[in-house]
Parts: C-alpha cells; sequence; structure tokens
C-alpha cells in the first residue's frame, strides 16, 4: 500500500494511464542510412496525420466543429512543403538523425513566427510547436495521450496536471487522479474537487512505481493506493465507495435551506467555477451563488484570445442561469501556474511574484478591456459582480477602477446597455493589501480573501515544493491574524467579506472563520452541503470565542490541536 496526500475525497477503482511526458532529450547523431532515416520521419508523419484525424473526427462530432478546427491546422502544418522538404533535405544533405534534423527546421519556423508583429501569426508558433511535439515522440515510437479525447474510463497517474490538462481532458472518463508533487492547494487538487473527482497528490514516484496494465484502488480521503487490489480488497474499496456515495446522499437534507447557524448568524455559501459547464455542480449542490468564476480557463479553452463575443456569451449563460443569485467574475488570472500558449510572456526567476493577474491586464490593455466590454454588456442578464485579483496597492486598485470607468464611458457612446450597479470588489492575497486593508476598503464594496496565495506570499513558501510543503500552513497564526484584520476592517467600511481559497471549504476552519465574521464562504461545489450541515449544528456565539481563543495562541501546532479537540 503507498500513502500520499488525500486531496479530494471519494473511492476509485479501475485501470491507469500514466502520462510521463519527459522532456525530450535530443542529440545530434550522423547517420549513413539516409534513406532508411527519411522512411522512419516520413512514417512518423504518416502516423501524426492518422492521430489529428481520428481526435479532428471525434472532436468534431463529441465538442463541436470549433473545437475540431485546431487539428486542421494541426494537419495543415503537416503538409508545408517548406517544412517537409526542409528536413528530408537535412537528413540528406548533412546526414542528420530524423529527429534533430525536424527540430532543427521547426525550431527556425517557431523564432520567425514568434517574432512577427501580428498577434494571430505570433499565436500559430504554439500550433508549430504542437504539431513537433507530436511527430517527435512518433520519430522515437512513444505513446501519445491526448486527454481531450479518451477511449475508456480510466485513473490518471502523472506527475502534476497542469491548468491547460485539466481544461481539455474529457472529464466524463477520468475516474481518478494519482500525482507525484502538489499539496491541498495545488491546481491539481483544487481542480479535483471542482469536478469531483478522487484524487491523491504527492506521492513520489507514483510514475515509476506504477505500470500501464495495474489496476489500482484508492482513498482519497485517507490518501491510501492499493496496486492490483486482492478480491478481498477490491471489495472493500467497493463498499467504501457505496458508503461513501450513500453519506454524500444524505446531504440531501439540508438541500434548500439556509446556511444559518443555531442562534441566526446567516452566512452565504457559494461556488468556485472555471467554465458554464460546472453549473451542473452547482445547481446539484445547492450553492447559493458563485463566489468565483475563474475567467482564466475560458482563454484556456481556446487556441487564440477569445473575442468579445464569446466571452459575452459565457458570462450571460451563467448569470441568466443564476439569476438573481450573484455571481463573482474574477477578471483574467494569468501567469505563475496558468500559460496561455499563445501569449508569449518571458521566463521569470519567480513568475508568481512576476508578471500576472492585473499586472498583466494593466499592460495587455486591449485583452482587459474586451474582457470588461464583455462583463458589462453580460451584466444585463443577472446579478454581476467583478472582481480584480492580485492587487496590491491603492495605485493598482485606482487604475483599475478608471480603465472600468474608460470602458463604460465607450459602450455609453455607443449606446450599449450594462446594469446601473454593479457591485465591484478585489481579491485580498498579497500581504501588503491585507496591511492597508483599511484604505482599500473604502473604494470596493467587497472584499474576497485568496487564502491559497495569501497563505504562499505570507509564509514565504512555494506550496509546489515538497521539502517545503510543510511550512505552507492555513493554521500559521500570522495568516488568521491577517484574515481576521480584513474582516473587521471591512466591516468597519460597511462592506461584505468573502473567502474564495481552499480554507472556505475547510470543514477545520469553518467555524474559525464563522466567528471571525466572514460574510461569504466560496468552494469547490462539492464541500457546499457538507459545509451548511456543519454551520447549521454551530452556535455563532460560540465560535466567536473559538475565534478569539484561537487568535491568541502561538503556533500552528497548538492551533491545529484545539480544533482537533474540539471536533471530537
Amino acid at each position: 500500500m503507498l500513502f500520499g496526500k488525500g486531496a479530494s475525497e471519494g473511492i476509485a477503482l479501475g485501470k491507469v494511464l500514466i502520462i510521463k511526458n519527459d522532456p525530450l532529450g535530443i542529440e545530434k547523431k550522423r547517420i549513413e542510412e539516409t534513406e532508411k532515416e527519411k522512411n522512419k520521419f516520413l512514417e512518423a508523419v504518416k502516423i501524426s496525420k492518422d492521430q489529428l484525424g481520428k481526435v479532428r473526427d471525434k472532436a468534431s462530432k463529441e465538442l463541436g466543429m470549433d473545437k475540431a478546427a485546431i487539428f486542421e491546422a494541426h494537419l495543415m502544418i503537416l503538409e508545408d512543403p517548406e517544412l517537409m522538404d526542409g528536413t528530408i533535405n537535412k537528413i540528406e544533405a548533412e546526414k542528420l538523425n530524423a529527429d534533430y534534423a525536424f527540430k532543427q527546421i521547426t525550431d527556425q519556423f517557431i523564432e520567425i513566427f514568434e517574432a512577427m508583429e501580428n498577434a494571430y501569426m505570433r499565436e500559430r508558433a504554439a500550433d508549430i510547436k504542437d504539431v513537433s511535439d507530436r511527430v517527435l515522440r512518433n520519430i522515437r515510437g512513444e505513446k501519445i495521450v491526448d486527454l481531450s479525447i479518451l477511449e475508456e474510463d480510466v485513473i490518471l497517474i502523472t506527475n502534476d496536471l497542469t491548468p491547460s490538462d485539466t481544461a481539455t481532458m474529457d472529464k466524463e472518463k477520468v475516474l481518478g487522479f494519482l500525482t507525484n508533487i502538489g499539496g491541498n492547494t495545488s491546481h491539481t487538487a483544487i481542480m479535483a474537487r471542482s469536478l469531483e473527482i478522487p484524487a491523491i497528490v504527492g506521492l513520489k514516484d507514483i510514475t515509476e512505481r506504477i505500470n500501464s496494465s495495474d489496476f489500482i484502488a484508492f482513498n482519497g480521503k485517507t490518501g491510501e493506493v492499493v496496486i492490483n487490489p486482492s478480491h478481498e480488497e477490491i471489495e472493500k474499496y467497493q463498499s467504501l465507495k457505496i458508503a461513501y456515495e450513500k453519506e454524500r446522499k444524505a446531504l440531501g437534507h439540508v438541500k434548500g435551506k439556509v446556511s444559518k447557524t443555531i442562534d441566526g448568524r446567516e452566512v452565504e455559501l457559494v461556488g468556485n467555477i472555471g467554465t458554464p459547464k460546472d453549473l451542473l455542480g452547482l445547481k446539484k449542490n445547492d450553492a447559493e451563488g458563485v463566489g468565483l468564476y475563474r475567467t482564466e480557463f475560458i482563454y484556456m479553452n481556446k487556441e487564440t484570445f477569445p473575442t468579445e463575443e464569446e466571452q459575452f456569451d459565457a458570462y450571460k449563460e451563467v448569470l441568466e442561469s443564476l439569476n438573481p443569485k450573484p455571481v463573482v467574475i474574477r477578471t483574467l488570472d494569468i501567469g505563475g501556474d496558468k500559460k496561455l500558449p499563445y501569449l508569449k510572456i518571458d521566463e521569470e526567476m519567480n513568475p508568481f511574484l512576476g508578471y500576472r493577474a492585473i499586472r498583466l491586464c494593466l499592460n495587455e490593455k486591449k485583452i482587459f478591456e474586451t474582457q470588461l466590454r464583455a462583463l458589462l454588456r453580460a451584466s444585463v442578464h443577472g446579478n454581476l459582480k467583478i472582481m480584480f485579483p492580485m492587487i496590491s496597492s491603492l495605485e493598482e486598485l485606482l487604475e483599475v477602477k478608471q480603465v472600468l470607468n474608460e470602458v463604460k464611458a465607450d459602450l455609453d457612446k455607443e449606446g450599449i446597455a450594462y446594469a446601473d450597479k454593479i457591485e465591484v470588489g478585489m481579491m485580498i492575497e498579497v500581504p501588503s493589501a491585507a496591511i492597508i486593508s483599511d484604505i482599500l476598503a473604502k473604494h470596493v464594496n467587497f472584499f474576497s480573501i485568496g487564502t491559497n496565495d495569501l497563505i504562499q506570499y505570507t509564509c514565504a513558501v512555494d506550496r509546489m515544493n515538497e521539502k517545503i510543503h510543510h511550512l505552507y500552513n492555513p493554521f500559521h497564526p500570522g495568516v488568521l491574524r491577517l484574515i481576521k484584520m480584513v474582516i473587521d476592517n471591512g466591516h468597519k467600511e460597511n462592506i461584505w467579506v468573502g473567502m474564495c481559497g481552499e480554507m472556505a471549504g475547510d470543514p477545520s476552519m469553518i467555524p474559525i472563520l464563522l466567528g471571525m465574521g466572514l460574510d461569504e464562504f466560496s468552494m469547490s461545489p462539492s464541500a457546499i452541503l457538507p459545509a451548511r450541515n456543519l454551520i447549521r449544528a454551530c452556535k455563532y456565539e460560540d465560535m466567536k470565542k473559538t475565534a478569539e481563543a484561537v487568535l491568541s495562541m502561538d503556533t500552528a501546532e497548538q492551533i491545529e490541536d484545539y480544533m482537533k479537540n474540539l471536533e471530537k
């Protein structure tokens, strides 16, 4: 039995799909049998075309023609005579191995396209790289996995899943995730909870310990993994699966009930979503609205920047579907671990502290203004609240509001309608913003505390670094004091304060946050009913005393022990 960090509750049993995607280390070799090498290259191109054709046809049938268009473009790249003839000429003239020759040619193309002034043409560089990787892996005889179209139900085994992986994967076929790295707040863990898929992270070398022929069973709560379980173990895990599903079903009794403590303190329990497809999970779990709509997934699902109309349609769908419930939409938060293949961002020493989120948007005004236009236009279709990420100073906030006002003025001139009173808020995820939250509160309608980054920045710890992950602790007294400060400063200016980090749905944290006076808890939809059940069993006055006690403690360990005893 193996043990990792339980990241998303649930039981999974099934076949595995191992995704390694090791870096392509291509060496230059002198080849005498050039004819054989040419045939090797042409065969790899043929295999690549067959793969892309199948993916295109299936995507067209299951996802629509717009999603299939990218694969058509990739096929056209493989018809390019300069690419094909250039590679064959290199193999013949320089007696080079096929993979090295092909990479040299495609690297030249990528460099040319990346240097172009036209944005659309620059974006084609990412397509060439995708096609290049596919052909190179086929030359080397490596198995290629397209997560967007899976043939059967599988448990994914990988080093880690990127945001673009989860944005494009065929979610109906994925039974669970197991990863080498990551913690409770890693992207993989967050997405697994959002999708209600069992997951375990931090299983060191799991990609090496499991074979593609293995069958596994695992418990996403306890972090236990059994490879090739016995008949008795399979029966045990099947029983656990049934029990878990019954437990989830039993929470149905709090559907339609208010999220109110025994003594009358009412709060809002809302969901975090990434695309309109997540509406089903919200409704199934009786969410009271959306507390975080991560708009970057609209961008990640595209091969070019989404148009104003495409964004408008996505926002409108969610707003109309949930009206009159509130929908907090966060503006584009790209950077750090979230990248767009068609947006070139220079390599940075510290990407999480660099050119990302609102910093990028204020520098790329056209991208930002297009999104704001779409949001404002969609506002007439529901209860929209706009939220800006990664604000670290008053100057930044005022500049953002100025851009918003300019976009409103443009719409006024064009005679385009938008809602009169749209609440505008900001995320508190940078310590400097928390410290001056008394000043910032005068300029917004609400705060939403983004604890995933706030903890990371406050404790100066990379939450993806296994060696120091233990330092990433939501119970850290410094983190809790900052949260209390933000809530108090918001309430002094009569604005509501929410939280959209993973802490908001953590049963061990909810009593503390409730006692601190948090107004809105935004979480993975699957956490909403358990949270409501817990809140309805609490007394607000008791939780205030709990929060006071916790805030007087010196260490995270003391606080954790105190909360464990309280749960008993």
